[in-house]
């Protein structure tokens, strides 16, 4: 059987079609492990999808793309429902997705814990960037659906405990596609026009899917910009949500926060009241030991007798002067005897000196008179020898000898021609 050869477009073309007649092939779900996944600028999301033996080819196009609530990453063992058609340009078929879940945990789940990692690691939840709950709110902003029983809830607790603050509703939608942005921008908005000491935003309980605007990153970087305190009242105990990470407080119902928010008037009235009975009991008792102080001093004799406090010391003073005029003869009589005994001191110092200036007197006279330039002055001479010893014997000398003569004025050298009274 002879037939016209097919162009390859052609071929890829009837395959195509024969792929996309299947009604199983137009709707089928796959489970694998994502591989190669990346985002291009498009928008559309290309993949592969494989197991242990096998692979296959998948792209996701921007408008489904946009639907998912987490982000995809390789590695990640996935459900992909789509269809499978062929693509004629390569002749390849490939999975067109409608929708990727995670395996194993649900897919809200998966967002929540993908965006809570993501908000802590930027520091969102640090509680350093906590701010403290206003104690006395004048003005609280609520943030939640005009509709629903939270609103209700926190306008009573509200009147019931704080009725002087004056609350301002901002009512947004709490859940669908256009609840986001609605609740961020109701938030931003009570921030930048500062309409309130504090903000409450939540809503009552739920399912996840119910919650999930609380768990949207523009409502949690609203809250961490907000320069009002905000309370997050998001479902019952049990639900957490971003919103009750970011926030600087979490309280556990609506009605919970209500209480947080504002402080219970009748139990601050109690303590006033508490306060005042103190405060009289304190101020009797003070009044009381003033009296007692009062009549110690009203009962003292100053008091009672001025003039004989006067009189008493005038007395004092008199006696005073008596013992100053005493201690006045005292001093004259010390001074005195320090007179005398100077003048007995000065009297024997010059006794002292006198007698030494005598006895210096006779000592040089007797030096005087003991020295060599007295005989000298009488007209004797000395003889001294060259080695400068007076000569006192003649037989110490020979003829020739060199002499010296001392006079009282001056001396003589002399030569010793002849000698007397040597003995030969």
């Amino acid at each position: 059987m002879n037939r016209e050869p097919l162009g390859v477009t052609e071929l890829n073309e009837y395959i195509k079609g024969l792929v996309e007649a299947d009604a199983f092939l137009g709707s089928v779900a796959v489970r694998g492990e994502l591989s190669n996944y990346k985002v291009y600028p498009s928008g559309h999301h290309y993949f592969t999808l494989k197991d242990q033996q096998s692979s296959l080819r998948c792209v996701m196009f921007r408008y489904a793309a946009g639907k998912l609530r987490f982000r995809p990453e390789s590695g990640m063992g996935v459900i992909v429902t789509g269809r499978v058609s062929v693509y004629p340009r390569d002749g390849a078929y490939q999975l067109y997705a409608e929708s990727i879940v995670p395996e194993g945990s649900g897919e809200l789940q998966l967002a929540y814990e993908q965006l809570k990692a993501k908000l802590e690691r930027e520091g969102l939840f640090d509680r350093a960037h906590k701010k403290p709950i206003p104690r006395y709110p004048e003005r609280i902003a609520v943030v939640t659906s005009a509709a629903g029983a939270a609103v209700h809830d926190i306008i009573r607790v509200l009147r019931r405990r704080w009725p002087v603050a004056k609350v301002i509703l901002l009512p947004v939608r709490v859940q669908g596609e256009e609840a986001p942005p609605e609740i961020a921008a109701a938030i931003r908005y009570a921030s930048a026009h500062k309409i309130a000491d504090t903000l409450i935003t939540g809503r009552g309980g739920g399912s996840i899917e119910d919650l999930w605007a609380f768990n949207d990153e523009r409502v949690a970087r609203a809250i961490y910009d907000c320069e009002i305190p905000v309370i997050s009242a998001v479902g019952h105990e049990p639900d957490v949500t971003i919103a009750d990470f970011v926030a600087d407080l979490r309280a556990a119902t609506p009605s919970n926060a209500a209480e947080l928010a504002a402080p219970d008037m009748a139990e601050l009235m109690q303590a006033i009241d508490t306060a005042r009975a103190r405060l009289e009991r304190a101020t009797l008792k003070k009044i009381s030991r003033a009296r007692e102080g009062l009549a110690a001093l009203a009962s003292r004799r100053v008091i009672q007798s001025p003039t004989g406090f006067v009189a008493e010391r005038r007395l004092r003073l008199d006696a005073l002067r008596g013992r100053l005029a005493a201690a006045g003869g005292f001093v004259e009589g010390r001074r005195a005897r320090l007179e005398n005994a100077s003048a007995r001191l000065n009297s024997a110092v010059d006794a002292y000196l006198a007698a030494r200036k005598n006895g210096y007197a006779r000592l040089t006279a007797k030096l005087d008179a003991l020295s060599p330039l007295k005989v000298l002055a009488r007209g004797y001479s000395i003889a001294v020898d060259g080695a400068g010893r007076a000569v006192k014997d003649a037989e110490n000398l020979n003829i020739g000898d060199r002499l010296t003569l001392r006079l009282m004025s001056g001396a003589l050298g002399c030569r010793v021609e002849d000698i007397y009274g040597k003995e030969d």
